[in-house]
């Protein structure tokens, strides 16, 4: 396997944004390109193991650090501050300058994408965008809060803004959105609970200073504005109908609302006439599933379904 780590300018003007890409050493047994848009407080490099596994695949795999995230934090950046300029489109269009790069490397073999968590809000807005370049996509961890519950978080993250600037760091937003995720987990551990029931692989999260910041009023901002964009009927028609979808997510898993979220997500994208969309929850799965203690049977179901959809 070649890793290589690169970086490219961010749609938002100024900013570098960092990038790592996997794939096969005989670039002859390429069969396809995967491109992960990871999620909230994370960064690409974090799927490793699944891009290992999918390179001895023939697989492409590639990602960026969003903007306030990984290595794309830069000396003057903030981890959870975007940009101040629309950030929620600046991070689709990141995602797709990442793309047209990619594929001018690989201009021949089928291009699927996978969002998880915030990346599962990007891809979906990615895909009203810029759906009909893309071959299949992977929608993994997502949700579907109620357009009245996006409404009061963005009433608070505007008090916020004018009270404390967009730069701050918000811990009073990240506990009304967050804090109650580890309710349903019968004596917890850690705070971190809810995302897998491997402890070793909380561990691993806990002690990794590029996992687990809080957002800033603008951070926060932005994954609102992306979800809200989500429950507009004239953005999902944009999606080609013949679109390959596959949605993955744990029933345990608050993000989506234990399996409730990923379902009006779903039947979202059916009601616009999505032909080819499919979805499985994963008994007992938390947040991150390729972190889950079944992930080996989590890529398996995600690599047969690409081939079926893509590869024959």
């Amino acid at each position: 396997m070649v890793k290589e780590e690169f970086y490219f300018d961010s749609r938002d003007g100024k900013s570098k944004i960092h990038a790592v890409r996997y794939r096969p050493e005989d670039t002859g047994k390429i069969r396809c390109v995967l491109q992960v848009v990871h999620g909230m407080a994370e960064y690409a490099q974090r799927y490793e193991e699944f891009a290992l596994f999918l390179v001895e695949r023939g697989f492409v795999v590639t990602g960026d650090d969003h903007l306030g995230h990984g290595k794309s934090v830069g000396e003057n950046g903030k981890q959870g501050y975007f940009c101040e300029q629309d950030p929620a489109t600046v991070l689709v269009r990141d995602v797709h300058r990442l793309k047209k790069m990619t594929e001018e490397c690989y201009p021949h073999v089928p291009y699927v994408i996978m969002g998880h968590s915030m990346g599962s809000f990007i891809v979906r807005n990615y895909l009203c965008r810029y759906g009909t370049g893309i071959t299949a996509a992977i929608i993994m961890g997502t949700g579907m809060q109620p357009m009245a519950v996006l409404r009061m978080a963005m009433i608070l993250v505007n008090i916020q803004k004018l009270l404390c600037g967009s730069r701050h760091v918000s811990r009073l937003i990240d506990k009304v959105a967050f804090g109650g995720y580890n309710k349903a987990i019968e004596n917890p551990r850690t705070t971190w609970d809810w995302l897998s029931r491997d402890g070793e692989r909380v561990d691993r999260y806990i002690s990794d200073p590029m996992c687990g910041f809080t957002f800033t009023v603008n951070g926060f901002g932005a994954l609102f504005t992306l979800i809200s964009r989500l429950h507009r009927e004239e953005n999902l028609k944009a999606i080609p109908k013949n679109l390959p979808v596959f949605m993955v997510s744990g029933d345990c898993d608050p993000v989506g609302d234990y399996g409730k979220g990923v379902q009006r997500a779903y039947d979202s994208l059916k009601a616009v006439g999505l032909e080819d969309i499919s979805l499985k929850l994963y008994e007992g799965g938390r947040h991150e599933l390729l972190n889950e203690i079944n992930r080996s049977q989590i890529m398996e179901d995600i690599y047969h379904w690409v081939e079926s959809r893509v590869l024959q």
